[in-house]
């Protein structure tokens, strides 16, 4: 049996029951907004795991059931919504990507990967998967999970990235006995078999359905694939961010739009700087320099001091003022998150 019908059968007996995905063996929906479901949730899982996007998935779609709606909310809503997945690019193209699929495609995500490229915030992975897992087009879809099992499957020790177009031509080849409408489900099934058996670290090779027909697990090395370049060190970067609050309120303001964390709601912060050079804080006052928080971001690490005060009465000063009991639903990224819990545990202390 050749290996694509081994893991189709594998993945229909167990496919995991996810909101966004159909269960295998049956035609896909005919609701209009089954393509918006598909493609919302790809952009959420870039960069995070299933578990984490379960509840941000039904938020959304119980919010903005459809292409059109999410269209026409307010950017800030979104934001907001967004806040604690991460990647915050992916929150402001998945508007603009909306927004043009109602204006530019009567709010019909169109079929082909070609056109579904041409959207904002949609990439080569993207486009592959709306195209198999919406419409049932062939389609050859490429994630990390998938590089992982391929790389494995075939023994492909040219580093990624550059590996890309060895495992593109594999799955080529993997999927041509297959009909069009399966290598939707035989992508899915690949990332099922990457998620419960094909895993990073000690994967379980005997359970496996292309056990036999595994290059690295014959050679007993599968850990080694993929193989990756050796990795760079990110560079420390420096900043402060302030806590000023007054009357039972804290001061937050919305970044720029664009740049890192762009569109969100944040406490006022410096500049992330290179030398740590003290920033001029943004109102007169004694501060209390908290310690500092730290967080990953994909190009550098960033250390963040918190210097807070409490004032008697709010100053004249550019921002929302939030009471601090709620500061934590205010939809913070997890850096401001993180700054934030840090000042409301210094202030509480305090407390008589």
């Amino acid at each position: 049996m050749a290996a694509a019908q081994k893991l189709l059968e594998w993945y229909r007996a167990g496919a995991r029951d996810l909101p966004w995905r159909q269960r295998p063996g049956t035609p896909l929906p005919a609701d209009p907004a089954w393509p918006y479901r598909v493609w919302l949730s790809e952009i959420m899982l870039q960069q995070t795991t299933v578990a984490a996007v379960r509840g941000y998935f039904a938020a959304f779609t119980a919010r903005w059931p459809n292409v059109a709606a999410l269209a026409a909310a307010e950017d800030a809503d979104v934001m907001q919504a967004w806040a604690g997945l991460g990647y915050y690019a992916r929150a402001r193209n998945l508007l603009a990507c909306a927004r043009a699929v109602v204006a530019e495609h009567g709010g019909r995500f169109p079929h082909d990967e070609a056109a579904l490229r041409s959207l904002p915030g949609v990439g080569a992975y993207t486009a592959a998967a709306v195209a198999a897992f919406a419409f049932g087009r062939r389609a050859i879809v490429i994630d990390g999970n998938v590089e992982r099992v391929v790389t494995r499957l075939h023994a492909i020790t040219t580093p990624l990235p550059a590996a890309r177009g060895e495992i593109h031509s594999a799955l080529v080849a993997l999927t041509q006995p297959i009909a069009d409408a399966e290598t939707g489900e035989f992508a899915q099934g690949l990332m099922d078999l990457a998620g419960r058996i094909c895993t990073p670290r000690n994967p379980q090779c005997p359970m496996c359905p292309l056990h036999a027909d595994c290059r690295a697990a014959t050679a007993g090395n599968p850990e080694n694939f993929p193989v990756k370049p050796p990795r760079r060190s990110r560079p420390l970067r420096l900043g402060t961010a302030w806590w000023i609050e007054a009357a039972g309120m804290v001061l937050t303001v919305t970044r720029p739009p664009r740049g890192l964390l762009g569109g969100m709601r944040a406490l006022p912060s410096s500049d992330w700087r290179d030398a740590d050079t003290p920033p001029l804080p943004p109102v007169a006052a004694t501060w209390s320099d908290l310690g500092a928080v730290a967080h990953g971001f994909t190009h550098f690490e960033l250390n963040l001091r918190v210097h807070a005060t409490r004032l008697p009465h709010r100053p004249d000063i550019d921002g929302d003022w939030v009471p601090v009991a709620t500061i934590a639903d205010t939809g913070l990224p997890t850096l401001f998150a993180k700054a934030a819990t840090l000042a409301y545990a210094h202030f509480a202390l305090q407390e008589p």
